[in-house]
């Protein structure tokens, strides 16, 4: 029978076999492009975390400003409505502002009084970007300051040294968090001065400052921490014998890195962490949650950082590895006193690592705890609860161990 003479039921059969061939093929085809799109997604999650914002956005609505009362009236937020100064950026961070107390609010706006505008015209400004750093440089302070460049793996990177009257006093090495500068551990120089310590200011590869990394990604203190061993390095150069490291945020994962892999950390006396990522599991997990991410989306990114090979979608030279970076984990290799300054409504770092280590570690770890100040912004929120806290721990457990271990 030639093959156009087939009976209808075999023409049937043979259609419907291909029907189902195509129906597969196009099931694999868009199983297969699903698949790459929730890998791309969940790539794109992994690199957001190791990529430095280069474009800080301005969030905050500014409804108006007052130039003649020295007011400003905001969008009602944990943030705005907090007592304290703090710093608005505005006119794509040309403009800046020192915000003071909170004169009244509304449901959803705050008005609060203007103590300086520093740059650029508010007036014409509909949006702006709070901020925990008041200061914009040291000298703000009336201190002698100096500019120097510390030789880092990358490069020469800029810090402030601002010396105290006794040459041979300690040193504080101040270290800044993520998508910030140096400026923002200005606060914290006056309660060192007033502890007698030499301060250095110090910058790190991607912030903006100190040189760019071959990659131009955060390794969320697994690469930091060599430009904070290049600052103990320097100092070390230059005679210093005593050292307390000083982490915010993301730099107080920085810290804790440095603590456990610098050749130099003998140097290293003490240590005080404010708002610190202690355990990057604990900030992802809480910013999943935030944004509504499964956990399996977490999980998959966590994977992606730490996989040879696969550490390549998202930008990084390296793998990181955020299991090493967990330091409640790691809580039995640190050796120095720490005193730890958080938030319980922090609303980016979880609180709740810094408890974790506390309670692993009390025998060297100081819990300061507060309620209502929010993220990096301890000092803002009240610069006396900040400053006394600082001075004691210095005073009463680092100095004091430091004179007792010299008799």
């Amino acid at each position: 029978m030639s093959r156009s003479a087939r009976p209808a039921e075999d023409v049937v059969q043979g259609a419907a076999r291909s029907a189902g061939l195509v129906a597969v093929g196009a099931g694999i085809a868009a199983a297969v492009v699903g698949t790459a799109v929730v890998g791309g997604f969940v790539a794109g999650i992994a690199r957001m975390v190791v990529t430095p914002d280069r474009k800080r956005t301005e969030r905050v609505p500014i409804h108006a400003v007052d130039t003649v009362s020295r007011t400003v009236t905001l969008e009602r937020t944990a943030d705005t409505e907090l007592q304290g100064r703090y710093s608005l950026w505005f006119g794509g961070g040309t403009g800046h502002m020192r915000i003071g107390e909170v004169l009244g609010t509304t449901n959803t706006t705050v008005t609060r009084r203007i103590i300086a505008i520093d740059a650029g015209d508010p007036t014409a400004a509909r949006r702006g970007r709070w901020g925990g750093w008041f200061y914009l440089t040291p000298g703000e302070l009336d201190v002698p300051v100096e500019d120097v460049d510390v030789p880092t793996p990358n490069g020469p990177a800029p810090a402030w040294v601002i010396r105290a009257d006794d040459p041979d006093a300690p040193w504080a090495v101040l270290v800044h968090g993520r998508g910030v500068t140096r400026a923002e551990t200005i606060r914290a120089v006056p309660v060192f001065r007033a502890a007698g310590y030499s301060v250095v200011l110090a910058s790190w590869r991607n912030d903006g400052v100190a040189p760019r990394s071959v990659d131009g990604r955060y390794g969320l203190g697994s690469t930091e921490w060599e430009d904070i061993d290049a600052v103990l390095r320097w100092l070390s150069g230059r005679g210093a014998t005593s050292v307390v490291l000083m982490g915010w945020s993301m730099g107080g994962a920085v810290v804790l890195q440095t603590l456990v892999r610098s050749a130099f950390a003998d140097l290293v006396d003490g240590v005080v962490l404010e708002s610190p990522v202690v355990d990057w599991h604990a900030v992802l997990k809480a910013q999943s949650q935030l944004l509504r991410l499964p956990r399996p989306v977490r999980k998959v990114a966590e994977r992606l950082l730490r996989t040879p090979v696969l550490h390549r979608l998202t930008g990084l030279a390296q793998p990181v590895d955020l299991r090493q970076l967990d330091m409640v984990a790691r809580a039995d290799e640190l050796h120095v006193p720490i005193l730890l300054m958080h938030s319980d409504d922090d609303g980016f770092v979880p609180s709740s690592a810094s408890h974790a280590l506390a309670e692993a570690r009390p025998d060297i770890v100081r819990l300061e705890v507060q309620t209502t100040a929010r993220h990096t912004k301890l000092w803002n929120h009240d610069a006396d609860w900040f400053d006394a806290r600082i001075l004691a721990w210095l005073t009463e457990v680092v100095q004091r161990d430091g004179a007792a271990s010299a008799r």
